[in-house]
């Protein structure tokens, strides 16, 4: 089997898992890893933050994005304009996104583009991913891309439920340093204190 076979395979594997979750479990899981996140000293003080939109089978970031808009904040999120690419454009309210590509949540074509550069803070989906950090997106590749040339600090969210050790990696796969789970922050695979 190849990788992108095994790859394929594990995410039906996490699809069907993340269907059973309860809803119960979901919120109160999103609500902790809010709370962890607002709490990481690289989110308080960045000015830029770059932030996926959750959908319902992701983490419900819309208390992050409200909280960094709160904030003061410049707050990008992605706008897909065509396959496996994405670009970082810049929302002052929640109200601007509406259903785009896959139905995701995106900003207007119009909005102000920000350079992958100027991102302090980057935090990002998966399907699955394991404790250090190499994670299993949903395979268009727009986040590997985004990953090819970001050099600034990044966190993953995940769902502790939805960790698995074993990632299947290929050579564009790059890990992301600080992963989150309801169970706190690890970095590099150990688990770090928060504040």
């Amino acid at each position: 089997m190849t990788k992108t076979e095994e790859k394929r395979r594990l995410r039906r594997t996490m699809q069907a898992l993340e269907g059973n979750l309860s809803s119960r479990y979901k919120e109160a899981s999103s609500r902790a890893i809010t709370a962890h996140l607002l709490a990481m000293p690289e989110y308080q003080e960045s000015g830029t933050v770059f932030c996926f939109v959750g959908t319902e089978r992701e983490i419900d970031t819309r208390p992050i994005l409200e909280d960094a808009l709160a904030s003061g904040k410049r707050l990008c999120v992605p706008l897909c304009t065509g396959p496996g690419i994405m670009e970082l454009r810049q929302i002052t309210e929640l109200s601007q996104l509406s259903p785009g590509a896959y139905g995701i949540p995106e900003p207007p074509a119009g909005a102000p583009r920000v350079d992958t550069d100027a991102v302090d803070f980057a935090i990002l989906p998966c399907v699955t991913c394991n404790h250090p950090g190499q994670r299993l997106g949903r395979g268009g590749g727009y986040y590997d891309r985004f990953l090819a040339h970001y050099r600034g600090g990044t966190v993953l969210l995940c769902r502790e439920k939805l960790i698995r050790e074993e990632i299947p990696l290929e050579p564009h796969d790059y890990p992301v340093p600080w992963v989150l789970t309801e169970r706190g922050l690890y970095e590099d695979g150990i688990p770090a204190r928060l504040g």
